[in-house]
């Protein structure tokens, strides 16, 4: 992990010149579509493999298969990157670096985790239940994400992404990792035991898109196991987190990104008698967007949590309605998303 902040530390000077004026140059083709882009296979995952090696087993490995968004069925045991599964939305984009960049790069990391429980009356609906999980948003989020990370800045960035699990020998080798749709995890003494060595040991934990104070608390009783003795704090936008890079603009709630199939385009900030953002009720308590986090006794956020809001839907949808990409991913979920990646690699 030192290695690579040493890396991004050096890069510091040019990534903040390229970023200023990245996303006005980017090439978008109609509909928000970045250039060039891998587009969704027509394929049936059960009777061969996908794009990259992977290759789906109904039933084995004691049900290591999970479907994800838009149907596609993801082999837990047999995924590694992101670039093995199919996109769902508008198709991933595709790029190299030199060689001898191999090691050299950023990688997003995704964590693979159990999920489940049961839900109070309620509590379950679209878009929230213990029947979504890590695979929400992926694989199209991560590799579009990494691609603007690459566009905007300096930083040369792993092109398959990956996706690991906290037992996972390697996990040391990712400064930064990502979870989402993490309400109802159900994480092993052993996974336990190893998060709270990665982040006590200089690790950097982005959590996104879980909503409620039911599913808040259910997350919080999670990390209290993981970070026993320690509790969260909430970021205000005078933290430098909001304007290392990009100079976010309060206040924090103009910052919260609807998943965009539950986006009201009838919602106006400025009218205090406009229709809420979202056009589905996601539990008491997912008004509120709000940033918290775990810091270690020197004061380094050990773990970043955006609850109430779903910053990377603004990374996965941007290529299907023109509208949610000029309001959200454009202004929100790309910029805060260079910012947070920025700040825990270089504090």
């Amino acid at each position: 992990m030192d290695t690579l902040r040493k890396i991004l530390r050096r890069s510091v000077v040019l990534l903040l010149v390229g970023a200023v004026t990245g996303l006005a140059q980017l090439p978008v083709a109609p509909g928000g579509n970045p250039l060039p882009r891998r587009s969704a296979p027509q394929m049936d995952p059960l009777r061969g493999g996908m794009p990259g090696g992977g290759n789906f087993r109904a039933g084995s490995g004691g049900g290591s298969l999970v479907q994800g968004e838009g149907g596609i069925l993801i082999d837990e045991d047999g995924t590694r990157t992101a670039r093995q599964v199919a996109s769902h939305s508008t198709g991933t984009p595709e790029w190299t670096n030199p060689p001898g960049f191999e090691k050299d790069v950023f990688t997003f990391a995704r964590i693979m985790f159990k999920h489940g429980g049961e839900a109070p009356p309620g509590a379950r609906g679209w878009g929230r239940g213990p029947h979504l999980g890590w695979w929400v948003d992926f694989p199209d989020a991560d590799l579009n994400f990494s691609y603007r990370l690459q566009q905007m800045t300096s930083m040369k960035v792993d092109p398959d992404g990956r996706v690991i699990r906290l037992t996972d020998p390697t996990l040391t080798s990712f400064p930064m990792i990502f979870m989402e749709h993490p309400a109802y995890i159900l994480l092993s003494e052993a996974e336990t035991s190893a998060l709270r060595n990665y982040l006590l040991n200089g690790g950097a934990l982005f959590i996104n898109d879980f909503w409620s104070t039911h599913e808040w608390n259910i997350f919080e009783a999670a990390m209290k196991r993981v970070l026993p003795g320690r509790t969260y704090t909430e970021l205000s936008m005078d933290h430098p987190i909001f304007h290392c890079v990009f100079n976010l603009k309060g206040p924090l709630q103009r910052l919260q990104v609807p998943t965009i199939q539950f986006w009201n385009t009838d919602h106006n900030w400025d009218d205090p008698n406009s229709p809420p953002l979202q056009r589905v009720d996601r539990g008491v308590g997912s008004e509120k967007m709000s940033v918290r986090a775990w810091l270690d006794d020197k004061g380094r956020i050990m773990a970043l949590v955006i609850h109430n809001s779903d910053v990377a839907d603004g990374w996965e949808r941007e290529g299907e309605d023109d509208r949610y990409f000029r309001t959200f991913s454009e202004k929100i979920s790309y910029p805060l998303g260079v910012n947070i990646v920025f700040y825990l690699m270089t504090h």
